[in-house]
């Protein structure tokens, strides 16, 4: 399960080739059965387990943005895929991983799922009671990874087997104009059972809790590269690249976009290595991440105009989908925490902010 160098290259030229054609087929509005299942046939669903190997974080980062920038939708149940083994790994006993290893060698997919309606979600002795909600693959991932409050109130992780939820699952509420393939509805756990992961605390634990956003970011950032490519495509095939005006715009767009990926590339590197700085890099990084996204989608729509906003448009898939998933929890309290960690550490000699 370790990606070394070789082997994430590897999985990372793979998963180029498919986005490549998933760009090209533009994406599915239900949930991308067939395309988890083509990112498990090229390795992609174990090769992330742990991040050790040269290169690994790199090719982590290049893969979700090859997934993002072809399905964000898909970008999205591949990125929680991603958290929820990694999770299992570092907090699951020996037997545990074990297990996991075994599933992974199968390719069934997992996901992590914190989001619940009131009164909330309990664990006692392995068995649940509650609901979540906003979850991501409800009704077709094979495990979720989800969090309850234990006897003593504090908040536990719990691997379920979700591949049978059958009529436990409710997507219909699921109504949005982007995102759609997510199918993020609600399951009820009530009467299930399930095995505690780790201890009281450890899935809020950091820096891995807030630090491990820039794997969103990175899905984020591919569509509004995806974005800007789909955008230069247009003005070169109708001639308005030749419109100074024009060529304003997308200059400003790609710089902001590259600029982008320069800060994801350094919040992973710092994220994984636990760096002190690396949670204040991250929340910087995601608002960075949204500017650039937010006006690739402005710069777009102006420059092609009607056109872009079709059904079945390119532009129109990524705009919707991309729309939606910039809405993280609490972006402006993310970019407020950075500043105020910035102000206060002090430390622009300090090479780990670059």
């Amino acid at each position: 399960m370790d990606a070394g160098g070789g082997t994430a290259r590897t999985v990372v030229e793979r998963v180029r080739a498919l986005a490549g054609e998933w760009d090209r087929a533009n994406g599915p509005e239900d949930f991308p059965a067939a395309r988890m299942a083509a990112l498990g046939e090229a390795g992609a669903l174990d090769a992330f387990v742990t991040l050790d190997g040269d290169g690994a974080v790199d090719a982590l980062r290049d893969t979700l943005r090859l997934v993002g920038g072809a399905d964000l939708s898909l970008g999205r149940v591949f990125e929680g895929h991603v958290n929820a083994v990694q999770l299992v790994h570092a907090y699951g006993n020996g037997g545990r991983r074990g297990t996991l290893a075994e599933d992974l060698a199968a390719r069934r997919s997992f996901g992590v799922w914190n989001t619940e309606p009131q009164p909330g979600m309990t664990v006692t002795d392995g068995r649940l009671t509650g609901a979540k909600s906003f979850a991501t693959g409800a009704g077709h991932l094979d495990y979720a990874l989800i969090t309850a409050r234990d006897a003593d109130g504090a908040k536990r992780m719990v691997l379920v087997d979700i591949a049978d939820a059958g009529e436990r699952v409710d997507n219909s509420g699921w109504r949005v104009r982007g995102m759609r393939g997510t199918m993020s509805g609600v399951l009820d756990f009530t009467g299930m059972t399930g095995a505690v992961i780790g201890g009281p605390g450890d899935y809020e634990r950091e820096p891995r809790f807030s630090a491990g956003a820039w794997r969103f970011a990175a899905v984020q950032l591919g569509a509004a590269e995806a974005l800007v490519r789909h955008w230069r495509d247009h003005l070169v095939a109708t001639g308005k690249g030749a419109d100074p005006i024009q060529r304003a715009r997308f200059a400003a767009s790609v710089a902001a976009t590259r600029s982008a990926g320069l800060w994801v590339a350094r919040a992973a590197r710092l994220a994984e290595a636990a760096d002190p700085h690396a949670i204040a890099h991250v929340l910087m990084t995601r608002g960075i991440v949204e500017e650039a996204a937010l006006g690739a989608m402005e710069g777009a729509a102006r420059s092609i105009g009607t056109a872009s906003f079709f059904e079945g448009s390119r532009v129109d898939r990524i705009t919707r989908d991309l729309g939606l998933y910039l809405r993280q929890p609490v972006p402006d309290q993310a970019r407020d925490r950075a500043a105020a960690a910035w102000l206060e550490a002090d430390c622009w000699g300090d090479d780990r902010w670059w």
